[in-house]
């Protein structure tokens, strides 16, 4: 069958879906990972039909958003929960997303799949917190994965980039976090391109001078930081930055333009991973990582590269609504039953935006089943009033 596709000038162009998935995706998920530690940044499934709105609780489907958790971890990756990807600040508030991690850790444990959760203080809703009530909400959500079982993400926090008056705020907050936090974190660097509330993170916007004091709080207790998180989206920086990191600390990748060359490395070092991207691209992501375990860089890559076409255009700006196109190929890929989104994000790209996205995962052979997906993605086609 032909779709018909509409581009960003309206115009429709003609499209042959392809009839089967990648090889890969067939693979049999063999051992765990040994060259690298990978995560994938889940999504949540909404539920259909609860009645609630934008500004309402998110209504959460529990059995089809942890039936996605046991998929990425039958495929070898780690879940990184209640992360940005599970949309924390952007109709996932804070009740919502500690039922999400102690659910998440209780099937974790469960299925001997590794987790680490997301800790923030997304429960003050106002910009006017003082630097005590930071560390407080801090310190009550650090409690809540630390009893789950889970590793904790110490995430970067709105109320202190909106409260902090330089980088001291800054390493008094997390130095205190970090003597308080039971095992090694990984602290995470999320920049304003994916949440425009974190400029000047780190107390200020100058990065050079930013990463000098992300650094700093790293030497003061490098024995609580498994490793760092970087989402600047500037593969250089990151280089540059793992390069100065201490010892036995990890550099895990957020970078979700640039990742197959952060993850395959160079001379002086590699990148891990923990990322949005692989949330869609889990089978094949695992995939490639098990090549990349051989010592086959070029077969890592010749998987890998491939995919970041698509993952540039599902995080092209504004970036923050990536997380709109990984539910729809999700929805596209059988592992939910509608395309709905908490807070209605599902309504946050255009249609041209989906049938790109589409095009390149279909391409790619990112479908389990491609007629399920042509039969939804002509479904989406319709409703919008495109005839096929």
């Amino acid at each position: 069958m032909t779709l018909h596709l509409p581009d960003a000038h309206g115009a429709l162009r003609a499209y042959e879906p392809r009839t089967e998935p990648l090889s890969a995706l067939r693979a049999t998920p063999g051992s765990a990972f040994t060259s690298r530690t990978v995560f994938s940044a889940a999504h949540v499934v909404a539920d259909p039909y609860a009645d609630t709105g934008p500004d309402g609780p998110a209504a959460v489907d529990w059995d089809a958003t942890l039936a996605f958790r046991r998929h990425l971890w039958s495929h070898g990756l780690g879940v990184a929960e209640a992360m940005d990807t599970a949309q924390r600040g952007m109709g996932l508030d804070w009740a919502g997303a500690a039922e999400l991690i102690r659910r998440s850790a209780a099937e974790a444990k469960a299925t001997g799949g590794r987790i680490a959760c997301g800790v923030g203080t997304d429960r003050l809703t106002t910009t006017a917190a003082t630097l005590a009530e930071v560390r407080s909400a801090y310190e009550e959500q650090l409690a809540v994965v630390e009893e789950s079982g889970a590793q904790a993400i110490l995430m970067a926090s709105r109320a202190l980039a909106a409260t902090a008056q330089g980088p001291d705020d800054y390493l008094e907050v997390y130095g205190h976090l970090l003597r308080q936090a039971a095992e090694p974190v990984i602290l995470h660097w999320l920049g304003p391109m994916f949440d425009p509330a974190l400029e000047g993170y780190w107390g200020s916007s100058d990065l050079d001078t930013a990463t000098d004091t992300f650094l700093e709080v790293i030497a003061a207790h490098p024995d609580k930081v498994d490793g760092i998180k970087v989402s600047l989206l500037d593969a250089r920086r990151e280089v540059d930055l793992r390069r100065r990191l201490p010892q036995g600390v990890r550099c895990y990748t957020g970078d979700d333009f640039n990742y197959p060359e952060l993850i395959a490395g160079d001379d002086q070092g590699f990148s891990h991973a923990l990322l949005g991207i692989f949330d869609p691209l889990g089978p094949l992501a695992a995939e490639a990582v098990r090549v990349l375990d051989t010592g086959n860089v070029d077969g890592f890559r010749e998987l890998l590269d491939p995919t970041v076409e698509l993952s540039r255009h599902l995080f092209q700006a504004p970036t923050r609504f990536y997380k709109t196109g990984v539910v729809f190929l999700a929805w596209l890929a059988g592992h939910q039953s509608h395309f709905t989104m908490v807070g209605g994000l599902q309504s946050a790209r255009s249609l041209p935006h989906f049938a790109r996205a589409y095009e390149l995962a279909d391409g790619l052979g990112l479908f389990p089943e491609p007629k399920l997906a042509e039969e939804r993605m002509k479904n989406l086609l319709s409703l919008y009033g495109v005839n096929q």
